[in-house]
């Protein structure tokens, strides 16, 4: 299309601080361990969080990667359970302290799922 003397061309200027947030590693890995549980659908998660699914699966693949990479979260290490009290054994959870951070784990838990959680744990330290 020619330009002319009634054509007019359209500019924008975008002012104001940037729009980009910094999530930290603690941030990031209760997303990601969020985005791991049983029927969990990434998308809403991602929703929740101001996140993009794509960058929700960015994610995921770095914490496959640095799990892959490092021998020592590829499997999880595994303590010695110690009994404080004789009716602990048919105690409705367990609780493992990772990091600071103390998981309560139930019974019945996926394994998959809580060496994934454990993983993550791992990673935000």
């Amino acid at each position: 299309m020619p330009i002319n003397e009634q054509s007019f061309r359209r500019i924008e200027v975008l002012t104001g601080t940037a729009r980009r947030r910094r999530w930290s590693a603690a941030e990031k890995a209760a997303i990601v361990a969020e985005s791991f549980a049983p029927g969990a659908v990434t998308s809403d998660i991602a929703l929740r969080h101001g996140v993009h699914r794509n960058q929700l699966y960015g994610w995921r693949r770095e914490l496959r990667a640095a799990t892959s990479a490092d021998s020592a979260l590829a499997m999880p290490a595994f303590v010695p359970l110690v009994s404080e009290d004789s009716t602990a054994v048919g105690a409705a959870a367990v609780e493992i302290e990772i990091a600071g951070a103390v998981l309560r784990v139930a019974p019945n838990v996926d394994l998959a799922f809580l060496g994934k959680i454990i993983r993550v744990l791992k990673t935000a330290r």
